[in-house]
């Protein structure tokens, strides 16, 4: 596309549940309308949609936003039109950042349309104004995000799961989707997976074995029932990874409590989740039907902290987790090479 008359006008809509608790009138639809209806008012070319719908504007790591983005680097966008500033993001200094360098810097017009604000024209008053507006756009994301947080923490301090996950061997009830109740063939699975790990099984071992089972993974057996999964229906709905095995082993819920406050995050600009000390998590017990009693749960911990390692020869001590050096104190690691003798297995000091 080398003339201007065959770039795109990219149309930006973007909705958070944030904006539809508040009642905004911001529905995708009635964005949709607003733009194309502009765009062909003004005679703008080839107006093409980029959406994130229910994607808060405090992230900016948006399948719409990114794709529009993959389009303006590649400097096959003239125009970008949103409804405001906030459409673009909450966040002002990243905003600006868009708005300032990359759509100029990409030869890409920008235009605002309730905020009245367009860069062809840079010396306009209303220009002036958008830094102070994107300002009011983090404040507003920081004022919601702060009483969602103060909702869900006096929710979890009276005991209400916060997690949207029901665990792997229950299932919402359906005159109480807020309790869980005991989804028996999946509940099996769990008990069956803690027992094996309880005959001294690790993680790889056990999903082998559910494997060559032909045991439906989580992910798999949920899509049988009809239940919606973020993750990505799976080629082999058999295929159980190590990984899954340990979130199950670890997942206290399984015991019959509740446990709020697992994980934290540092600020609402870092989505990383974080995961909270014990002693700093609420736990309620007795808030549904236990599938694994408190002390097979508990000694299923201890035998997986005290769990030797293999090395890549498949091979390890008896004394793994038991020797510690005698300079330093730190934890001494057994090693072996693959053309193994007895006698040229070692210890190795973490820090030596």
């Amino acid at each position: 596309m080398n003339g201007a008359t065959n770039k795109i006008t990219a149309l930006y809509c973007r909705l958070s549940q944030e904006d539809e608790r508040a009642g905004e009138s911001l529905s995708i639809e009635n964005q949709k309308d607003m733009l194309m209806r502009y765009a062909r008012e003004h005679h703008f070319p080839n107006p093409t949609f980029f959406v994130d719908d229910g994607v808060s504007g405090v992230t900016y790591d948006r399948p719409g936003f990114q794709a529009m983005l993959v389009e303006i680097e590649a400097e096959r966008v003239a125009v970008c039109i949103t409804k405001d500033l906030s459409r673009l993001g909450r966040n002002s200094a990243l905003t600006g950042l868009y708005t300032n360098f990359t759509f100029p810097q990409n030869g890409v017009r920008f235009i605002a349309i309730n905020d009245n604000y367009d860069t062809i024209d840079p010396n306009r008053v209303d220009n002036d104004f958008a830094g102070i507006k994107n300002w009011f756009n983090e404040f507003y994301a920081r004022d919601t995000s702060r009483k969602i947080r103060a909702v869900q923490k006096a929710k979890g301090e009276r005991g209400v799961p916060l997690t949207t996950n029901v665990p792997y061997g229950y299932v919402k009830d359906l005159e109480n989707p807020r309790r869980w109740v005991v989804d028996p063939v999946a509940a099996d699975v769990v008990k069956r997976i803690f027992d094996l790990c309880m005959k001294g099984r690790g993680p790889m071992q056990i999903a082998n074995q559910l494997k060559a089972d032909k045991v439906l993974t989580p992910s798999a057996y949920r899509a049988l029932q009809g239940i919606k999964t973020p993750n990505k229906k799976p080629e082999d709905p058999c295929d159980w990874h190590s990984s899954t095995v340990v979130a199950i082993l670890e997942r206290r819920e399984y015991t019959g409590c509740t446990v709020n406050f697992k994980t934290y995050t540092n600020s609402i600009w870092d989505k990383k989740q974080r995961d909270n000390p014990l002693e700093k998590q609420a736990i309620f017990p007795n808030t549904h039907e236990a599938i694994i009693e408190e002390a097979v749960f508990e000694k299923v911990q201890q035998v997986r902290q005290q769990r030797h390692r293999n090395t890549r020869t498949g091979r390890s001590s008896i004394f793994s987790g038991l020797v510690y050096c005698a300079d330093c104190g730190e934890k001494l690691y057994y090693g072996a090479t693959n053309n193994y003798r007895p006698e040229g297995a070692f210890f190795d000091c973490s820090l030596h």
